[in-house]
């Protein structure tokens, strides 16, 4: 049997797949005219956030039994496409969930201090202590949107930091909430009380713009907005405005409605943002984790 890996997987996953007996082709995040000739051939296909497995590129893989993806996102996968063949769909939910947190967290960290426009004025020559005036976490208010295993993993640590958890999901964990000591609230409410708002839900139609104009508008104007899920979860056009009319303090982002971040982008002329390019699962503890559990549920499905 052949595995197509179409994008970086660790060399653990890749001997995972070669102990199972498999043969392994591998190339770098192929264009989709390219992906439609790898996968004429081929039992399994392993993608992360890219390439797109389209209809397109499944009805043109006669063979294919699965589609692994190396993270938590199947956006890129044509679920229903791959359904109708009754191909598998897998991935690594839980692998990269504490590297995300911590991500989160340190953009919280880099907002709050205005650590990046302290290192961008230093290197400057300027000295702009006057203009670094932050705040602390400690005695705050922790919004986390989606209370998830990356969500679950910043409450604890924010809990650990003093901080007050409001909570929301539309399928409440109530005994993970009491654990962290976090409270169940409307989307609403969490966003005019949060002094820190973080997002963690997936990208679905119902999460599409899920932080609009009326949403931003709800928050104190010292607040900061958090997102390393998915970029379109935040209306970007909005959020620029919210941003520039202090409607809220700050924001820092790891993940844009469109990647790469075009430059001269709006947000990148913006002091109170701080932006990194969708690293959240970029450790290598979660590339390992990603990449070896996927690779071992294709060795299952195709083991049968």
């Amino acid at each position: 049997m052949r595995v197509l890996v179409a994008a970086p997987l660790h060399e653990k996953a890749i001997e995972v797949l070669k102990n199972a007996g498999f043969e392994v082709v591998y190339e770098e995040y192929p264009d989709e005219e390219r992906l439609l000739e790898l996968a004429k051939d081929v039992d399994a296909i392993i993608v992360r956030s890219k390439p797109k497995v389209t209809r397109k590129v499944i009805e043109n893989a006669p063979n294919l039994k699965v589609i692994g993806r190396a993270g938590v996102g199947l956006d890129n996968i044509d679920l229903d496409a791959a359904k109708e063949r009754s191909i598998e769909v897998v991935n690594s939910p839980g692998a990269s969930s504490r590297s995300v947190a911590e991500l989160a967290m340190a953009l919280m960290f880099n907002v709050t201090r205005k650590i990046a426009f302290a290192d961008r004025k230093m290197r400057e020559g300027v000295w702009a202590k006057k203009q670094c005036m932050g705040f602390e976490l400690d005695g705050k208010t922790l919004g986390i949107v989606g209370f998830g295993r990356i969500g679950y993993n910043i409450a604890k640590i924010a809990k650990a930091m003093g901080m007050n958890l409001l909570l929301y999901d539309p399928y409440p964990n109530f005994e993970r909430a009491k654990e962290v000591g976090g409270k169940f609230v409307e989307l609403e409410e969490l966003l005019k009380e949060s002094d820190v708002v973080t997002l963690h839900v997936p990208l679905l139609d119902s999460t599409y713009h899920l932080i609009n104009e009326e949403r931003l508008k709800l928050m104190k104007p010292t607040a900061i907005l958090i997102n390393a899920a998915r970029g379109p979860i935040i209306d970007t056009n909005a959020l620029v405005k919210a941003l520039r009319e202090g409607w809220i303090a700050g924001a820092g982002l790891d993940v844009f409605e469109e990647e790469p971040l075009p430059a001269g982008h709006e947000l990148t002329k913006l002091d109170n943002v701080v932006l990194t390019p969708h690293i959240g699962a970029s450790t290598v503890e979660a590339q390992m984790r990603a990449g070896v559990e996927v690779a071992e549920k294709v060795v299952k499905v195709l083991k049968g």
